[in-house]
């Protein structure tokens, strides 16, 4: 489903030169599953026939998918239309994509233009916490908590994002702000670390797996929240985390459509 975040046709090719190992990983691996396996194959053979230097990049990035980056380009037909193939794998990769470019990505997206600060300060005391906002994007919580918090952790695997953190940090003269890399399943600090170990947009592809590593970095009788942005569709409930006892909090977003907050004391 097209998210339309950006348009894709004013993003060149060599956009996926920006992106990281894990994010190609995904991609290529997704690539034989596809519902439009064939269609998509096949653009991104004509697209990377014409684009060597992205090619390349992708089997030294990810020299487990080479052989896969191979047969893509060699089965790929002779095409003068090599902007329609490239615009159509840019599409399906449109999230990944709009990271590259942070500063579109803050205006554009609804879960971030839409969305207000005191969402999160209604579900969370944050004042003088130490805070992880884990997969911390663009900085939308991130920001928002470092106005009551007296330490928050931006951890992020992309790196466009991160430095987009750092500049606006440098910018507006934050000094409570530390930006590093980590994913949310191996998030790089000890045990019990954070009063609140906040996130939006990241649990929900390995759920026990993700809520069990924010369980242990958050200490005991911290808070674990998850405060998506606002949307310009209904959210509907998340049945994985009432079920694992989080607290459901329901308000209209600033687009009049429903939208769904969590929080769990992370009792130990």
């Amino acid at each position: 489903m097209p998210l339309n975040w950006i348009d894709v046709r004013e993003y060149a090719f060599n956009s996926f030169l920006l992106l990281e190992r894990f994010q190609l990983a995904m991609m290529l691996a997704y690539g034989s599953k596809r519902e439009d396996k064939q269609e998509w194959q096949r653009a991104m053979g004509i697209a990377l026939n014409a684009n060597p230097a992205v090619a390349w990049y992708f089997k030294h990035r990810c020299p487990e998918h080479a052989s896969f980056v191979d047969e893509l380009v060699i089965a790929a037909p002779n095409s003068k239309d090599v902007r329609k193939a490239e615009i159509y794998v840019l599409a399906s990769a449109e999230d990944f994509i709009t990271y590259t470019t942070p500063e579109v990505m803050v205006e554009k997206c609804d879960f971030i233009r839409g969305w207000s600060k005191e969402r999160l300060y209604e579900l969370v005391d944050l004042n003088g916490k130490t805070v992880l906002d884990a997969g911390a994007g663009s900085g939308r919580l991130t920001f928002a908590a470092a106005e009551k918090a007296a330490w928050v952790y931006a951890s992020e695997p992309v790196g466009t994002l991160r430095e987009f953190i750092r500049n606006k940090t440098a910018k507006e003269g934050n000094k409570n702000i530390r930006v590093l890399d980590g994913l949310v399943p191996e998030l790089p600090f000890p045990d019990n670390t954070f009063d609140v170990v906040m996130s939006g947009h990241v649990v929900g592809d390995f759920w026990d797996e993700e809520i069990a590593e924010l369980s242990r970095v958050c200490k005991p009788n911290g808070w674990l929240v998850d405060c998506p942005g606002d949307s310009l569709d209904d959210r509907a409930s998340e049945p994985e985390l009432i079920k694992r006892g989080w607290e459901e909090i329901h308000y209209i977003g600033s687009f009049g459509k429903d939208v769904h907050c969590y929080r769990k004391c992370n009792v130990k």
